[in-house]
């Protein structure tokens, strides 16, 4: 608030600050006849007076005359001048010669020196002194309560926005971490309530449009699991009787595929559940190292190739740390799982955990994953190469399901180029205080 405030002042200020410079000048230069007028008209009976005074006295005493008129007259500057030597410029003198005062205006279109004829060579030249000090310091002052007076009625004015502001701003980030039931409830008397009431109706749809989607996503996988179980213990009968053994492979066929169909339904469930805000992480403090051992473990037994060597790099400056250990493995998994894929022959994990928070990294030593690519990897169903089949490829909800186990806990998944030529994978999860 305090930012938008300090803008909307500054620039108010500084309009205000050039306008009061640029608008006097800009109007004396329009009606400068005008307020040459007005200037002569105010000052015509100190101009005859002081002339009189002149005229009376006898040309040997005018300069004792004009010492004491400028005593009489103080602050007022009087002096007596000839025409040659005051350096009027030819229109002055023109003025000059034809009996009229010769007037030179200042700052708002005030008078700042005025000199009035008394004969062909001489003039008398009244100064208008300049304002002392602290009248100076009482209009710059009036200008600092002016501002002070726009500063306040800002902040009056924006107050009620930018608390509405706020309030739509957080609903939005609620939203976005999945509380699908927050609403803005700002009043329609506000000045942004009929965005608000946009805002809330658009929640209104998202939420409905997404309990749908979740809803059938829900019914379809359970659904399909009842009838692949059957037909899987319906294949496992027909492939314990004596079969010719080309009917037996063409049912273990079968049987892969329905297990594949299975395997889907149960990633589709998962990522189901990870989209459900109601289901809060689990967060223990485990053991790192044993931790870390037995996601290792459960992936050892599932090398194809034993030529691969996997390491573990562990900077901890704590034994324990703060995490959901099913959805944490799950990731790590995966994870170990796609880099036992695309790697050459190794394969490196690392731990450093801070004040902040555990940073956990896989790379591997493979092709890596382009520049352009390492956002919509993270996309459900979107596969980095398409030519590949799903036995290498998988069906492109692993890494969809990392991210989102993740963000449930607070953290992030991120892809990065890898040290080791290939692609890192980088967990990070905060701290809890």
């Amino acid at each position: 608030m305090f930012r938008v405030l300090l803008r909307l002042y500054l620039i108010t200020i500084v309009t205000y600050s050039a306008a009061i410079f640029l608008i006097p000048k800009l109007v004396i230069q329009l009606f400068e006849h005008r307020y040459m007028d007005y200037n002569v008209e105010q000052s015509r009976g100190m101009q005859k007076l002081i002339v009189k005074q002149y005229l009376r006295a006898p040309v040997e005493r005018w300069s004792q005359l004009t010492e004491q008129l400028s005593a009489d007259f103080a602050p007022l500057k009087v002096q007596l001048l000839l025409r040659q030597d005051a350096s009027y410029t030819p229109a002055e003198e023109q003025l000059l010669a034809h009996g009229k005062p010769v007037i030179r205006l200042g700052e708002w279109g005030w008078m700042e020196d005025i000199s009035s004829p008394i004969n062909e060579q001489f003039v008398v030249k009244l100064t208008i002194p300049p304002d002392p000090l602290d009248m100076n310091l009482l209009y710059w002052s009036m200008n600092v309560l002016i501002g002070a007076a726009l500063l306040a009625c800002l902040l009056v004015w924006l107050r009620p926005h930018w608390r509405d502001l706020e309030r739509l701003k957080s609903t939005a980030a609620q939203l976005g971490r999945g509380n699908l039931a927050e609403r803005t409830r700002i009043p329609a008397s506000s000045n942004i309530g009929s965005l608000a009431a946009v805002f809330d109706t658009m929640a209104d749809d998202v939420e409905q449009l997404l309990n749908q989607q979740r809803d059938l996503l829900n019914a379809v996988s359970h659904e399909l699991r009842t009838p692949l179980t059957r037909l899987d213990f319906g294949l496992a009968l027909a492939l314990s009787d004596d079969l010719p053994q080309a009917s037996r492979e063409r049912l273990q066929g079968l049987v892969a595929h329905i297990r594949e169909l299975d395997e889907l339904v149960l990633e589709l469930l998962s990522y189901s559940r990870l989209q459900n805000p109601a289901q809060s992480p689990e967060r223990v403090d485990v053991v790192l190292d044993e931790f870390i051992d037995s996601v290792l473990g459960s992936v050892d037994d599932e090398l194809e190739n034993p030529e691969i060597v996997i390491d573990v790099a562990l900077d901890c400056a704590v034994e324990r740390f703060n995490l959901d250990p099913r959805l944490t493995a799950r990731v790590l998994q995966n994870l170990l799982r796609n880099a036992t894929r695309y790697c050459d022959k190794r394969i490196q994990v690392g731990v450093r955990v801070g004040p902040d928070g555990c940073e956990i990294w896989v790379d591997d030593d493979g092709i890596g994953i382009p520049l352009d690519q390492r956002e919509r990897i993270f996309e459900p169903f979107y596969r980095l190469d398409r030519s590949r089949d799903r036995a290498t490829g998988g069906f492109g909800l692993g890494l969809a399901i990392s991210r989102r186990a993740m963000e449930a806990q607070g953290g992030t998944l991120v892809a990065q180029a890898s040290p080791l030529g290939g692609a890192r994978f980088c967990v990070w999860l905060p701290s809890i205080a």
